[in-house]
């Protein structure tokens, strides 16, 4: 069946050529009445005869014509069918280890509802955006561990980050431990390009692992670190305190602190960058550029197939002129 959405002519300006046909056609038609034979008598008594059926057909010679002149025309504009297939191919896939912060001050309010489940949202998004990677997750506080190991299961990242939560690891913010586990989790990657998105809202007070040997470690092994410090500028209301009786926590004003210039230095070691969240638009905004500046490299080819139509135009065109041809010199001869 004939898939007019793909149908095209190769060569349309000889389309421009069909305006003749009506030309030739009054063309004709006036030239014959012009030519008609006319023969002067005193009286054409002797000469009237009925009009024979086969004289009046005479003008579909030249209408055979006509068409063929069309189908000609039409073949030379080269009309065809085009179908279209792709093939994806992805060259280079990039695992991906999201290093998170969850230490009580992750509870903070200076994101909406606070830092931890703003950060749980853009990431989930993240997620989603990155469909041929490899992605893992590690959180850390004032210890560090592996919450999924590396995988294309983006199912089970996702579930993996919407549970996560403060409270699971001992106090503190240890961000060599946390930067030295996502490293640990991609030394054995095959992948062409490693990346580490290390994020925390303070400084490093914790942990058996300086964050400058985790940095030299991502560096010999090629793993681009980007940081984020996540928090205002100024004050936050941050967790002080919890009630006993109702297992509501306590919040108070306090400085934010985070070693943006640690930070910087891990980003600036192992040709990532540093980002600074102030609030949750800011935060989307540095996934979004995170997400822009790590493209897998994807080709797609398209195998394109023609369907070529002028060869049976050009064949109607020679019936038609062969037509023409045997019954100008067959049934209509004897009218020429």
């Amino acid at each position: 069946m004939m898939n007019w959405s793909n149908f095209e002519f190769l060569n349309p300006a000889f389309l421009w050529l069909l305006i003749l046909i009506p030309l030739l056609a009054v063309w004709y038609f006036f030239v014959r009445k012009r030519d008609a034979a006319v023969l002067t008598v005193p009286s054409t008594k002797g000469f009237k005869t009925k009009t024979s059926f086969l004289a009046k057909l005479k003008p579909v010679l030249y209408v055979l014509r006509l068409l063929a002149l069309v189908a000609i025309i039409v073949a030379l504009a080269r009309p065809r069918n085009v179908s279209v297939s792709k093939r994806t191919k992805t060259n280079r896939g990039i695992d991906i280890v999201m290093a998170i912060d969850v230490s009580a001050s992750m509870l903070a309010r200076d994101l909406k509802p606070n830092r931890l489940e703003a950060l749980k949202k853009v990431a989930v998004d993240f997620v989603d955006r990155r469909p041929n990677d490899r992605i893992g997750i590690v959180v850390y506080a004032g210890e560090s561990f592996t919450q999924t190991p590396i995988t294309s299961d983006k199912t089970i990242v996702k579930r993996t980050i919407n549970r996560l939560q403060w409270g699971q690891l001992e106090g503190g913010t240890a961000i060599g431990m946390g930067l030295g586990s996502g490293v640990n989790r991609l030394k054995d990657s095959k992948a062409k390009s490693k990346v580490i998105i290390l994020l925390t809202d303070g400084v490093n007070n914790a942990g058996n692992i300086d964050p400058t040997t985790a940095t030299e470690l991502a560096k010999e092994l090629g793993i681009k670190v980007y940081t984020i410090g996540i928090g205002t500028n100024g004050m936050a209301d941050f967790p002080w305190s919890k009630d006993p009786r109702t297992g509501m926590l306590n919040f108070r004003k306090q400085q934010v602190q985070i070693d943006e210039d640690l930070l910087k230095n891990i980003a600036e070691e192992t040709q990532g960058k540093y980002f600074r969240a102030t609030d949750n638009t800011s935060l989307k905004e540095i996934y979004d550029e995170i997400d822009a500046l790590e493209k897998t490299k994807i080709e797609e080819f398209k195998y394109y197939n023609y369907q070529e139509m002028y060869r049976d135009l050009v064949f109607l065109a020679l019936g038609l002129l062969l037509l023409e041809f045997l019954l100008r010199n067959t049934i209509f001869k004897s009218f020429i």
